[in-house]
């Protein structure tokens, strides 16, 4: 792909955003449902590009810009770094203990009920499945489209040569179905009064339902702490957050080279950024960062992101298996809207239902999905779900690696009630410890205050 290439690719994304904002600001159902421009944009392109019309003249890379934004919406994670309030710092523990425990557990009630029932029931009712089959659901839920490929490859190496279709299957149903669903709970949420920072539509402000802000309401992007003389100030945040993001692609490809140890790049490139928040505090130069236009950055990616992560979803996939497929997409809803709705409220405390929609959109296809259900309900990230996500992911890391690598071969070679086992016994300990910790909020009214409230 050329630089010309790249260029092109994300000018006809910005038109379709500028066109999805025009659309947004104007049509009353949109309005209604609290879609965001990107999320028009991106299935407007996905209509007319490759899976569609075919006349959108995008390249063959369109489909990795969102696996490559989503690192330098990490990286400003961690360049803004943490502060833990001496005078909150319990209150701080609970929020993040209690939702690390609720991220793993939406992982690994995936991991261990959806391949137990494709085993129970599934291969019962039609003896030619495979007891992987229920593997593939968590791999297109919780992985999305990379790493179903990447399971239902390692599954037809094993011999399972139909693995790959039903994962990407699954893959494409998950993202359907987390973003259409997560739009129903927003809704449904905001009636109940369990969304803190957007009210019902009844309520809501003009500029919210439009996304146009009138100028007496209008705020400054940030502040300028560069002279625009010596460097322009969005060049030197952008050079910060580019250059975190750059450094965690090389120390991955490090790793990998040297260990075979295959790491999700954000997460290195939020690790570095952190670091280089640690060192920008120590000397001095974090005083020369500006939290809001590092947000800005953030966002402006995370808008990008949503666009490629829709327009790029590869609909044509063959269902081989149609009832048994779909005995498994419908058992694979039921548990992540059990996620949602019951272990959601009851494993966080403030701001419930922000930090369960995100974590309901991820376990649904990918972070690409999360953030846009997120930004929906959250758009400021006020409920700290993204700062605690990324806390949270060097030790979710390990046990998606572990699901992903050894799973197949232990369900296809004997090992699957092991496998099973394993992580059943991980959802009861994350169960377990929050009931310990007293971090089990299940009887506080669903409609409770946000995070910092109570």
């Amino acid at each position: 792909m050329s630089a010309k290439d790249f260029l092109l690719d994300f000018a006809i994304a910005s038109l379709f955003i500028m066109v999805g904002q025009l659309i947004r600001a104007k049509v009353s159902f949109v309005q209604k449902f609290f879609v965001p421009a990107s999320m028009i944009a991106g299935f407007m392109a996905l209509a007319f590009g490759r899976q569609g019309l075919n006349i959108l003249p995008f390249s063959e890379e369109i489909g990795s810009y969102a696996g490559v934004l989503i690192i330098v919406i990490f990286a400003a994670v961690g360049i803004n770094g943490f502060s833990f309030s001496k005078a909150d710092f319990k209150s701080e523990i609970n929020r993040v203990g209690s939702y690390f425990s609720y991220k793993v557990l939406a992982q690994v009630i995936q991991f261990s009920l959806a391949p137990l029932f494709s085993i129970v029931v599934i291969s019962k009712l039609f003896p030619k499945i495979n007891y992987g089959f229920g593997l593939l659901l968590a791999a297109g839920f919780t992985g999305g489209h990379g790493t179903a490929a990447a399971v239902g490859s390692t599954f037809e190496k094993l011999g399972d040569v139909e693995a790959m279709d039903i994962a990407m299957t699954c893959a494409t149903v998950g993202i359907l179905s987390g973003i259409f669903g997560g739009l129903f709970f927003i809704k449904l949420a905001t009636k109940k009064g369990w969304t803190k920072y957007i009210s019902g539509f009844q309520t809501i402000s003009g500029d919210l339902k439009t996304g146009l802000i009138p100028k007496q309401n209008r705020k400054s992007m940030g502040a300028e702490p560069i002279s625009s003389m010596v460097l322009d100030p969005l060049a030197w945040h952008l050079a910060i957050l580019l250059l975190a993001s750059g450094a965690g692609m090389l120390l991955n490809n490090w790793i990998f080279d040297v260990t075979g140890l295959d790491l999700p790049t954000y997460l290195v490139s939020f690790l570095i950024a952190i670091a280089m928040f640690l060192i920008f505090k120590k000397v001095g130069v974090s005083e020369y960062i500006d939290e809001n236009v590092v947000n800005r950055i953030s966002g402006t990616s995370t808008d990008y992101l949503v666009f490629f992560g829709i327009a790029s979803i590869k609909i044509a996939v063959i269902v081989k298996y149609a009832i048994p497929l779909l005995l498994l997409l419908l058992f694979g809803m039921i548990i992540v809207v059990l996620t949602l709705m019951f272990f959601g409220p009851a494993m966080n405390r403030g701001s419930w239902f922000e930090r369960s929609i995100f974590v309901f959109g991820y376990s649904t296809g990918v972070f690409a999905i999360g953030f846009i259900l997120l930004r929906i309900v959250d758009p400021e990230n006020l409920s700290k779900t993204l700062n605690d996500t990324a806390f949270a992911a060097p030790f979710t890391t390990p046990i998606e690696m572990f699901a992903w690598s050894m799973g197949p071969m232990m369900l296809l070679n004997g090992a699957h009630w092991k496998f099973i086992g394993i992580y059943l016994v991980i959802m009861a300990a994350c169960v377990i410890v929050n009931i310990v910790f007293k971090w089990w909020w299940l009887k506080l009214p669903l409609d409770r205050p946000a995070e910092g409230e109570i």
